[in-house]
């Protein structure tokens, strides 16, 4: 697998482009090899905590009452969806698309996630958005800090993964950092480990791609 040192060498020539009128993203792609998603369960969508969000904030909303929805909206949650609220999801499947694609991440209590599957499931579902459960006696408030700076990496069935993993202003040698966290976590659900990774490549939002191929060992 590549070193750190040689990821923040493929960040830099990944950031060597046209510098644009905004912020730009950067993103990393690895490829897969001598897996047939086909005939293996390649199904993989992880969460993914960032060690440097940079300016990466993801949008969190919580489902749930009592103490734990107060706690959320203290730790000034994105969005907040009381029971009551959660049933009138129910046959409106326009709000409920809606409200699938307005937050990146959901967390529900822990009651409440049978509800939730009948009524959001299959919104939430295919986008890999089903909520992360949250007992009664969590610590709340620090998982969704946590997750404000967390992406979702998915497969769906191709041979290569994508996300975003910082932006131009976010130094070379913490974007690697991000994205062996990005690689760590997809080895753990490919056949052979890191073996099955083939290239990494890095790019801004309108840049092109810079490749490294990575060697088998």
């Amino acid at each position: 697998m590549l070193s750190n040192v040689q990821l923040a060498e493929l960040v830099k020539k990944g950031k060597d482009s046209k510098e644009r009128k905004f912020t730009e993203s950067v993103e990393a792609m690895l490829t897969f090899r001598d897996v047939d998603p086909k005939k293996t369960d390649l199904n993989i969508n992880e969460l993914v905590y960032l060690p440097h969000p940079g300016s990466h904030r993801a949008s969190v909303c919580f489902v749930g009452s009592g103490d734990l929805l107060l706690r959320a909206k203290n730790a000034k949650v994105d969005g907040a969806i009381e029971p009551a609220k959660l049933e009138s999801y129910a046959g409106n499947k326009k709000e409920a698309k809606g409200l699938a694609r307005e937050y990146d991440f959901f967390l529900a209590d822990t009651a409440l996630m049978p509800r939730i599957g009948r009524v959001l499931g299959q919104y939430l579902g295919p986008r890999g958005k089903i909520p992360t459960p949250v007992p009664p006696n969590a610590q709340i408030e620090a998982m969704i800090n946590r997750m404000r700076g967390a992406v979702r990496v998915r497969s769906r069935g191709s041979l290569g993964v994508c996300a975003r993993v910082g932006d131009r202003k976010l130094p070379d040698a913490e974007i690697a950092d991000n994205i062996v966290a990005m690689i760590q976590a997809v080895q753990k659900k490919l056949p052979n480990g890191d073996k099955n990774i083939k290239t990494v490549a890095v790019k801004t939002t309108m840049g092109k791609p810079v490749k490294s191929k990575v060697e088998e060992g």
